[in-house]
């Protein structure tokens, strides 16, 4: 409780006096001020910080299983199994990873970095995102196309742990056991087997710089961000626990997989092979080979040892994201029609539509929310200001809508 003023009355940790304070909290024994609670405040919360670090709050017993992490997945990714495997299997072995840390092993147990390959809009991207909320590592997602040598313009290579260190609230031992989602990992790929007089800052010369990143070494991180601030004191990183999961669409790489299957095969069995190959989904027959013939040195190839593909979405699948998922786009939109008091409804020829127009766009599932924008941005302009309680859109209303909308950028992507 809080004293009346009182001359003799002092604080037992400053030794301030009641008229010097604004708040003075009585004991048993003894008083407080206001300012010394809030100091201790403060040395209680840094306290328990420190002593967590190597914490993760969990032990072997408790660690969410591969098949556990995978039924996660299940519930906001359509399809995709093979793909959900390998990244649940990945996770969990990086946790058992970093508990080992703690034990006295003379096996210890090697990071496996992963590479998910898969065209746009196929859920590359929606996976990592996905898997970043159920962790208790931290996590950050990165794009590759905005990193270049030291030196150039764009971002460093070191930037990507400045993010986790972010991430992680500047607790290096934390950061240190984190997850980074390298997203188009593609598009640093070598421009071309042939040497070329002009430096190839944003392709190979990137591809060397994460090298160090991917196996494992102690990295000088700047904490602001690189040479913007060239004064700062640099934080060691040490990457060997760190799990590395990179995607990328690797467009064209079809073209590769085919001439690979095409002469690989020779002699009698050469015809049944071909007749076995499905024409429509070449992703599946993806090799490190392939990423080589693509781009990718091969030391860096090395470095992502499980390799893992993406299906390319069919109709049914695309109808099923539109609306099954946790997080669906349609729930997302039925969510913000609530929160005006509207009640949202669509008719089952509206999704097919929605799914047709996405299949003509060739933008996968991303494209699904550019044309449901599309065909809701009237409502969502004119619906907040009326009394209007229900709509309710048909496929007529959603061709309407579409054909009035300036659309035609969606099939540029």
């Amino acid at each position: 409780m809080a004293k009346k003023a009182n001359s003799s009355n002092h604080c037992s940790f400053c030794g301030r006096s009641e008229q010097e304070v604004n708040l003075l909290i009585s004991g048993m024994t003894g008083y407080i001020c206001d300012m010394c609670a809030e100091q201790a405040h403060e040395i209680v919360n840094e306290t328990f910080k420190g002593s967590n670090k190597n914490d993760m709050g969990i032990s072997l017993s408790s660690l969410p299983k591969p098949a556990q992490i995978k039924e996660y997945l299940d519930q906001y990714v359509i399809r995709q199994e093979n793909a959900k495997r390998f990244l649940s299997v990945a996770v969990y072995n990086h946790y058992k990873r970093v508990l080992q840390k703690n034990m006295k092993d003379e096996v210890e147990i090697e990071k496996s970095n992963i590479i998910m390959v898969g065209a746009t809009g196929t859920g590359k991207t929606l996976l990592a995102r996905t898997i970043a909320k159920l962790l208790h590592v931290p996590f950050t997602i990165v794009d590759a196309t905005v990193l270049t040598e030291a030196g150039y313009v764009g971002e460093d290579i070191e930037s990507i742990l400045t993010r986790l260190l972010q991430v992680a609230d500047y607790d290096v031992n934390a950061a240190e056991r984190g997850i980074v989602f390298i997203d188009e990992i593609d598009k640093i790929a070598r421009k071309s087997d042939n040497p070329s007089i002009t430096r190839d800052v944003s392709g190979e010369g990137v591809q060397q710089g994460l090298l160090k990143l991917l196996e494992g070494s102690i990295v000088n991180v700047p904490p602001q961000g690189g040479r913007k601030h060239p004064e700062q004191r640099m934080i060691a990183v040490n990457t060997k626990n760190i799990l590395f999961i990179c995607g990328g669409a690797f467009d064209g790489i079809e073209k590769k997989i085919a001439q690979r299957l095409n002469t690989r095969v020779v002699g009698y069995a050469a015809t049944n092979d071909k007749a076995n190959i499905d024409r429509n989904n070449m992703m599946k027959y993806i090799t490190p080979l392939d990423l080589k013939s693509f781009g990718l040195i091969p030391e860096i190839i090395g470095r992502l040892p499980i390799l893992t593909y993406l299906e390319p979405l069919d109709r049914e699948a695309l109808l099923r994201i539109l609306t099954e998922p946790k997080n669906s786009i349609i729930k997302q939109y039925q969510k913000l029609f609530e929160m005006d008091g509207v009640a949202l409804t669509f008719d089952e020829e509206a999704y097919e539509y929605i799914v047709d127009k996405a299949i003509e766009f060739k933008l996968g599932a991303r494209g699904l929310r550019s044309i449901v924008e599309a065909i809701m941005i009237d409502a969502m302009f004119s619906l907040p200001s009326e009394d209007k309680k229900k709509l309710h859109v048909t496929r007529n209303y959603a061709e309407q809508q579409l054909e009035h909308s300036d659309h035609h950028h969606l099939r540029v992507a």
